[in-house]
């Protein structure tokens, strides 16, 4: 067989479709493969130039194959998809990506250690305890007021809620019943939820926490774009914006000492979610700023008091 320099390859659950280029960018390798077939394939295969879409299980692969010594390239499907000639299937798919490869300008998505993937799938538990117990608080919620029991907002109100419930005796003793396994079920959540910080305080004290921060790909995205935009990392962006909707809960209520005066100017000409935005982008400049060239973040000198 021909020296091959790119390897173009599509993955799925048990099939590996293979499209390979010579130095002529001659095709001369198209395989399907099963997953044994893969691995066995690529541990003789001479050190190559192999292009994988990032997608689920990506990052496992390409750590895999570089332990082969091959150079592995992950490129965002929205990336490699105008570089399909023709319908849609494993082997267009695996002839694209080999192609997408070879353009001087094609970004390429960095390979996560297996660490960072922890780190990424700790956060991804943390979001859906938070989405069940806002699902159970609102469904608490609803069942309440079909029994004229009503609750002020927030999640801080949903134990009062319950202990009202618990101890109204004009209630149906089945609903008591399903109003106390619904009770239970929040308790445990906020208690997994309660784990779940902890560990992510103990990887934030992490003495290498900064430097997985600047390894994940939607924080120089973020900063690079220049905008808190769909191209950034979704879980990162929400994490920005959240803690810049705090802040501005603080400022707003007087509760915040000190504010900029850009951010209280910004406060009288828009709405405060645009300005959550603002500050959100502004944030992820100044962390990206600070995480590429070491520094210590200095608060500026002009501060005005919230008003």
């Amino acid at each position: 067989m021909e020296q091959i320099i790119r390897i173009g390859m599509d993955t799925s659950k048990s099939v590996f479709q293979l499209h390979g280029v010579n130095a002529s960018e001659h095709t001369v390798l198209r395989k399907k493969l099963s997953r044994r077939e893969m691995v066995k394939f690529f541990e003789k295969t001479p050190p190559t130039t192999i292009a994988l879409e990032a997608c689920g299980g990506s990052h496992h692969w390409a750590r895999l194959l570089r332990s082969f010594g091959h150079e592995v390239k992950l490129i965002a499907p929205q990336l490699a998809k105008p570089y399909v000639k023709r319908g849609k299937n494993d082997a267009a798919d695996a002839e694209a990506l080999c192609e997408a490869m070879s353009r001087p300008t094609m970004r390429f998505v960095p390979v996560k250690s297996a660490n960072q993937q922890a780190a990424l799938m700790l956060v991804g538990v943390r979001e859906r305890l938070i989405r069940n117990r806002t699902q159970l608080a609102n469904a608490i919620r609803g069942f309440a007021m079909e029994f004229g029991i009503v609750a002020a907002k927030g999640m801080c109100r949903i134990e009062p809620l319950l202990e009202r419930i618990a101890a109204d005796q004009s209630l149906p003793e089945l609903a008591r019943e399903l109003f106390a396994m619904h009770g239970q079920e929040y308790r445990d959540l906020l208690a997994e939820t309660k784990t779940i910080d902890e560990k992510l305080m103990e990887l934030h004290r992490a003495d290498e926490c900064s430097k997985r921060l600047a390894e994940i790909p939607g924080v120089g995205a973020i900063a690079r774009l220049g905008v808190i935009t769909r191209a950034g990392d979704e879980i990162l962006r929400s994490i920005l914006v959240v803690g810049a909707t705090a802040l501005l809960q603080h400022v707003r209520t007087g509760r915040s000492r000190h504010a900029s005066r850009w951010l209280v100017d910004l406060l009288q000409r828009k709405k405060p979610k645009l300005v959550a935005v603002a500050l959100a982008n502004k944030i992820a400049r100044i962390a990206w700023k600070l995480m590429v060239s070491g520094e210590t973040y200095q608060r500026p000198k002009e501060q005005i008091q919230a008003v």
